[in-house]
């Protein structure tokens, strides 16, 4: 949802509030933007630019807290490269350029949503879960139960939590895909919002379907821009139009873009 007086983008340079290491190789970031954090919504993701070296394009990282009072915005990321090092780096009282908010988001008018999420595309659902204010339950699979951290994130802002991991070591094993079916048929949920490995919401969007509920997937692309101007983030849409993920998404109808 945005608001009609919604900016188109916001550049500021931000102070770092807060860094912690959530698991390895992944952090939780805090920075002071106040004017972003009053208008960021659920889904949307901004562009940081570390200023410190030699790093010209921005990293795109989802909004994963917003906390208006205290004009803080949160982020989590992993570290899979020399710019996200970087980032992992910084310390309270540093500074981050930060561009948004960015992007389409989640539609927010639904009352028993199921979130679905895997991996690093859990990040987004957090702000989206603590949006709903208990209203949505979420399902969340990893590989071991070392992934799962998420899960003491999402107790406090979800109804029911079920988990899955491949290797049976945390909840249920096998996929978010395995039990999924299930709940769907014992649930009253409206709707499915998922964010993670493509192949993981290509199947969440398929079993949606068959139940007869709407889905929502929250892309990921690289990008350079983030405003639609380079195109790097173009994807083609299940109607045969070109749309990208920054402008359009990253949030879509799954049928937009899973046939």
């Amino acid at each position: 949802m945005t608001l009609p007086n919604q900016p188109k983008k916001i550049v500021r340079d931000a102070k770092v509030l807060a860094q912690q290491e959530l698991a390895t190789d992944v952090f939780f970031l805090v920075v002071e933007a106040p004017e972003i954090a009053r208008f960021a919504r659920a889904g949307q993701f901004v562009q940081l630019r570390i200023l410190s070296g030699d790093f010209t394009l921005r990293r795109p990282v989802g909004v994963a807290a917003v906390n208006e009072k205290k004009g803080s915005i949160a982020f989590i990321y992993r570290v899979v490269g020399k710019g996200t090092r970087a980032l992992s780096e910084l310390m309270p009282g540093e500074i981050v350029n930060v561009l948004g908010p960015l992007g389409h988001g989640f539609a927010m008018q639904y009352e028993h949503p199921l979130i679905v999420g895997g991996g690093m595309g859990l990040s987004p659902l957090l702000y989206y879960a603590a949006v709903m204010q208990g209203k949505a339950d979420v399902l969340m699979g990893g590989k071991t139960a070392e992934e799962l951290f998420w899960k003491n994130l999402f107790d406090d802002l979800c109804g029911q939590c079920f988990l899955t991991t491949d290797d049976g070591s945390l909840g249920t094993k096998g996929f978010t895909t395995t039990v999924l079916p299930e709940l769907l048929e014992k649930g009253s949920y409206d709707v499915v919002v998922t964010c993670g490995p493509e192949i993981m919401m290509r199947g969440v969007a398929k079993i949606a379907k068959e139940h007869g509920i709407p889905c929502e997937v929250s892309l990921e692309k690289r990008m350079a821009c983030g405003l639609g101007a380079c195109l790097s983030c173009s994807i083609d849409t299940t109607d045969g139009q070109r749309k990208k993920v920054c402008k359009d998404g990253p949030v879509f109808p799954a049928e937009e873009v899973f046939a």
